[in-house]
């Protein structure tokens, strides 16, 4: 049974930097993509960033590019989204995600078959 397991996210103030990382059981996503997405109170699901494999170009959503980064570790089964310069409205859940075509990668929520269960992440002002 495949598994993504998120670490704790966090209150953080405007300006912080906070890592979150994202552990896969069950099957070895290493040549298949692995990536982000979160949702803000009152909208949509939205992509944030998608790695095909860790020595893949990484892809950042508009909204979070020259902020955040993701990265993978693919020994360890696990990708990570490191977020600096934190705003309020990066306030949401965020969601680790892994696909099952090797070597492709997508922005569209319906592309992965993995999801993990969410870890709230809240900017105050």
């Amino acid at each position: 049974q495949v598994q993504l397991v998120e670490s704790e996210g966090g209150l953080v103030q405007a300006g912080d930097s906070l890592r979150l990382s994202c552990a896969a059981s069950g099957r070895t996503f290493s040549s298949y993509p692995m990536g982000w997405f979160r949702r803000a109170p009152g909208k949509e699901r939205e992509f944030v960033a998608t790695m095909a494999w860790s020595r893949g170009n990484p892809a950042h959503s508009d909204s979070v590019k020259g902020r955040f980064t993701i990265s993978r570790d693919d020994v360890k089964n696990t990708v990570y989204l490191q977020m600096n310069s934190l705003k309020p409205e990066d306030t949401a859940i965020y969601y680790c995600v892994a696909g099952t075509r090797a070597g492709w990668t997508s922005r569209k929520s319906d592309d992965y078959a993995y999801w993990g269960q969410g870890t709230q992440v809240t900017v105050s002002s």
